[in-house]
């Protein structure tokens, strides 16, 4: 699947993107709220001992997939939402590599309302049609304060964008951010809410797990590139261990 991002301006026809590498957008690790099955949205919810546990193994897993073999020049730039539990998520693989982080709000999670802290339990339980209406992605919790799923995608791709253009091809972005945002940040980029305005195209990713985009240039015809594509190259991968039984549940000690 592969969505275009357009040049803005008077020299659309002779502009030439500048872009990253690749695109890693990474889920953050598991919190209190969701082994309770809470709705988080916004809250600043820190990993619980199996988040941390979960975003160790996921950092050695991206940086052996996509750092140790990258080849001399290629760089990695790290950002992440301002929220704890993605900024956690974030340094578990940078620090090793001692890359900054970059905190950016556009990268928050959706904005969940008067729902957020509460359990998808109590959700149903008091609001049985509004709970139904959400999970059947036909707006049920727009009644509660929620962001639209529209903005959250717009806010998404601004800010990969932005990050992407800042840089050129030898660097890969590493972004660490949330479910509802990945999925409606994905979903906005490569034009599956066109289709899908409901926004039913793409679920959430697991915890730790992460989706990959790699840019397709188009070129106008004259050869320069006018618009990037990115086609989703990957989606939920995450480390051979979380495969096994033990990654909600591990034998910490």
């Amino acid at each position: 699947m592969a969505g275009t991002v357009g040049i803005a301006g008077a020299d659309r026809d002779h502009a030439v993107v500048r872009h990253v590498r690749s695109i890693t957008l990474i889920r953050h690790g598991r919190t209190a709220y969701n082994a309770e099955g809470r709705l988080q949205g916004q809250s600043d919810i820190p990993l619980d001992d199996t988040g941390l546990w979960q975003v160790e193994q996921a950092g050695i897993a991206l940086r052996h997939l996509y750092v140790d073999g990258a080849g001399q020049g290629r760089r990695q730039v790290v950002v992440s939402s301002d929220l704890t539990r993605a900024r956690q998520s974030a340094h578990a693989f940078a620090d090793p590599l001692h890359l900054e982080v970059h905190a950016d709000e556009r990268v928050r999670e959706r904005n969940f309302g008067e729902w957020e802290g509460m359990t998808l339990h109590d959700i149903r339980e008091r609001w049985p049609e509004d709970y139904a209406e959400w999970v059947e992605f036909r707006g049920g919790e727009m009644a509660h304060g929620a962001e639209d799923k529209r903005a959250v995608g717009a806010r998404g791709v601004e800010a990969l964008e932005d990050w992407a253009g800042r840089y050129g091809s030898d660097v890969d972005l590493f972004v660490f951010s949330h479910g509802a945002w990945i999925s409606q940040t994905l979903q906005t980029l490569i034009g599956l809410s066109e289709v899908h305005p409901d926004f039913a195209g793409l679920m959430s990713m697991r915890n730790a797990h992460w989706a990959r985009l790699i840019p397709l240039d188009r070129a106008d015809g004259d050869g320069t590139v006018g618009a990037i594509r990115w086609r989703l190259a990957a989606f939920n991968m995450g480390p051979a261990i979380a495969q096994s039984t033990g990654w909600e549940d591990p034998r910490l000690p």
